[in-house]
């Protein structure tokens, strides 16, 4: 599991930067890669090599660093209500179309209403292929490479949102609109912060964001929520994109609703194609209703208080749990 191996160690880079940044897993670990037949102890068919632990110490070390991320992510999530941010995190295996939908999205966004200000956090491995594409369509984008790293943190989240546009548009308000107002959240603003291509480890990492997103291409197979239930599970919308090309594909669109149904009974669902443009009316409309459901007043967002306070135990628990452990 990522959360141990350490597999992103060092090499995360944020564009602006001089220099990498550590990552947040900050536990002793050896690491070797060989090439090898995938197995059950291997990641994408890197054998990984590993001082191994007892077994309640791996446990320990998994505990203490989400709780870590876990506090980031109850940081990013108080900032971003606070200054009426609705933030999506996209994820979703390579090659199912998310820097297009993006793109698409982004574009019909400003055509429905160019006055919210939007902006997109990129992670990939490497290049900066996806940023580009996105500062292409007009919308500011700062690029994520984490390296051998397989997902985004709510750390790298951070640091990269702290340099883009949109957060000091939110600061710029701040200032010069009273207290009262900016609570409101009316200055707003969406955020999408495109994941890095994969469905599985992704899906445990929290990045204080409103709502995950995951887009299923037709052109993968409709059993994908069963092989890949923590993803499906955590997702708020499931995307089923390039419904295009369904005429020339053996895919079965109602069977693999209900697989995700099985997985995640209240996950919404849209079929669209970012290409053809068909649905994507029903997409912006569901982001509309989630700008306006988004205020950071306590008395309007019970849920929301009650995941932050479930943050906050859980980080308070990993700590408890450490001193028990090192008395």
């Amino acid at each position: 599991m990522c959360v141990t191996c350490g597999c992103g160690d060092g090499e995360t880079t944020i564009e602006g930067d001089a220099h990498p940044h550590a990552h947040t897993h900050d536990h002793p670990h050896t690491h070797s890669h060989a090439y090898v037949q995938v197995d059950a102890h291997t990641h994408g068919g890197l054998l990984h090599s590993h001082a191994h632990k007892p077994a309640a110490r791996m446990v320990q070390v998994e505990q203490d660093i989400l709780a870590k991320n876990n506090q980031y992510a109850l940081a990013n999530r108080q900032h971003f209500a606070g200054h009426g941010i609705f933030a999506l995190n996209l994820v979703s295996s390579p090659g199912s179309g998310k820097t297009t939908l993006l793109c698409a999205t982004i574009e019909a966004l400003k055509a429905r209403n160019n006055r919210v200000p939007l902006a997109v956090i990129e992670g990939d491995q490497q290049t900066s292929n996806d940023a580009d594409r996105i500062r292409a369509t007009g919308a500011p984008a700062i690029q994520i490479n984490t390296g051998k790293g397989c997902h985004l943190d709510a750390q790298m989240v951070s640091a990269a949102f702290a340099r883009l546009p949109l957060h000091n548009h939110q600061h710029d308000h701040q200032h010069d609109h009273h207290a009262d107002a900016h609570a409101s959240g009316e200055n707003g603003g969406i955020l999408f912060i495109e994941n890095v291509g994969n469905l599985v480890c992704p899906a445990l990492w929290d990045l204080g964001e409103a709502a995950k997103v995951v887009i299923l291409s037709v052109t993968e197979g409709e059993d994908k929520p069963l092989k890949y239930p923590d993803m499906f599970a955590a997702a708020r919308l499931m995307i089923l994109n390039k419904t295009d090309l369904l005429p020339y594909l053996k895919f079965d669109v109602a069977q693999c609703i209900e697989y995700a149904r099985r997985i995640n009974p209240a996950i919404e669902v849209l079929q669209l194609s970012a290409t053809s443009g068909q649905g994507m009316e029903a997409w912006l409309d569901w982001i509309d209703a989630g700008q306006g459901k988004r205020n950071p007043s306590p008395q309007a967002a019970p849920l929301d208080r009650l995941h932050n306070r479930i943050a906050e135990l859980e980080s308070e628990l990993a700590a408890l749990k450490a001193q028990a452990a090192g008395g």
